[in-house]
């Protein structure tokens, strides 16, 4: 299982790979759920919400307006956002082709169609469930392109779509896989590879996803298959920064207007120093918190592959240190040379 760690280098130097490479091989895995795995059903029809419903939240880069999300059911294929103050612009389709950004100051997948005005901020934790849930159709109407923090990471959408449930769409669902296992490494060590499914009678998404920080978070590693349930878990995860970055953004960054006007706290935030943490981290597990590395895997990660509007993403998944800009190259070395393939048995008919 996940052996071996690399495949094919499509991006970033062999020598960075190496040192990443030596470095996951020591750091042991926290929590391994792969024996609640369980299989697709290769065969199952699309879906998308039952009705309509809206989720509120004060903004994350404008924190004193409120900003709100209404969930829409829709026939069409694939996952969209339309912004309700735009209403002379196209809906925006989650995929690669539309990443504009994956952010400065703030580091984050920022789709936009058409118009520079046309994007959204912070796609990450929207588009995530699109992999998690298995919500194959949704329409997201936004009323600006900033949409809303939530104490819980993206808790609040998860429990909306229950509370919205499902309905079937008639079509069938689309697996993809790739070709052969490749991998992507930045300058830093961090590599995130995809290869095929191991056993193709039992088609899954595994994931071994590992963070490396020079904080209290430290070293977290887990190993899970993706499953609505275990996704719902790991997406009450917050994203976490760092004391000095939290400390200039109390300071020095209030006289700037893309940092004074963020909407993070010590409550939607989680922030580490160097020897501890400066306010309670969760989703402990044997007395270690996990918290920075479920955010790393389902609403960072998953969201890069909902990205892939072929279909569902089906194989192993590596990562290591890798983040938004990563993930998004990954995505985009795909399609650059065709190494996406439908899964055997779930082509559409």
């Amino acid at each position: 299982m996940f052996d071996p760690p690399t495949g094919r280098l499509l991006s970033g130097a062999p020598a960075a790979l190496e040192r990443g490479v030596r470095a996951w091989k020591t750091q042991a895995v926290d929590w391994d759920r792969m024996d609640e795995a369980v299989a697709l059903d290769s065969q199952r029809r699309q879906t998308t919400i039952a009705r309509p419903v809206t989720v509120s939240g004060r903004g994350t880069f404008l924190g004193n307006s409120t900003r709100t999300l209404s969930l829409c059911p829709t026939d069409m294929d694939g996952w969209w956002f339309e912004r309700t103050d735009l209403p002379d612009s196209l809906p925006v389709r989650c995929s690669i082709r539309n990443v504009w950004t994956t952010g400065n100051v703030v580091s984050n997948i920022v789709l936009r169609s058409g118009s520079p005005h046309n994007y959204i901020r912070m796609a990450e934790h929207m588009i995530a469930l699109r992999m998690g849930l298995g919500i194959d159709n949704l329409l997201i109407r936004v009323d600006s392109g900033d949409p809303p923090l939530f104490d819980h990471g993206s808790a609040d959408l998860v429990e909306a779509v229950q509370r919205a449930g499902v309905r079937s769409v008639d079509r069938p669902v689309s697996y993809v896989t790739v070709r052969e296992r490749v991998t992507v490494v930045n300058g830093h060590g961090g590599f995130l590879t995809l290869a095929p499914p191991a056993d193709a009678t039992r088609p899954m998404l595994r994931m071994d996803a590992a963070v490396n920080f020079k904080t209290a978070i430290g070293r977290q590693r887990i190993r899970f298959a993706v499953d609505p349930k275990i996704f719902a878990y790991g997406a009450t995860a917050r994203t976490n920064t760092t004391a000095m970055k939290m400390l200039y953004c109390r300071t020095i960054g209030l006289l700037f207007a893309d940092v004074r006007n963020l909407g993070y706290s010590f409550d939607n935030l989680l922030v580490a120093g160097r020897f501890g943490y400066w306010n309670k981290p969760r989703l402990e597990h044997d007395g270690k918190s996990l918290e920075a590395v479920w955010h790393r895997a389902t609403l960072d990660l998953l969201a890069a592959l909902a990205l892939i509007e072929d279909g569902l993403f089906v194989g192993e998944i590596i990562s290591y240190k890798s983040g938004h800009a990563l993930d998004v190259e990954m995505i985009q070395q795909l399609y650059q040379e065709s190494l996406l393939t439908p899964l055997a048995g779930t082509e559409r008919s």
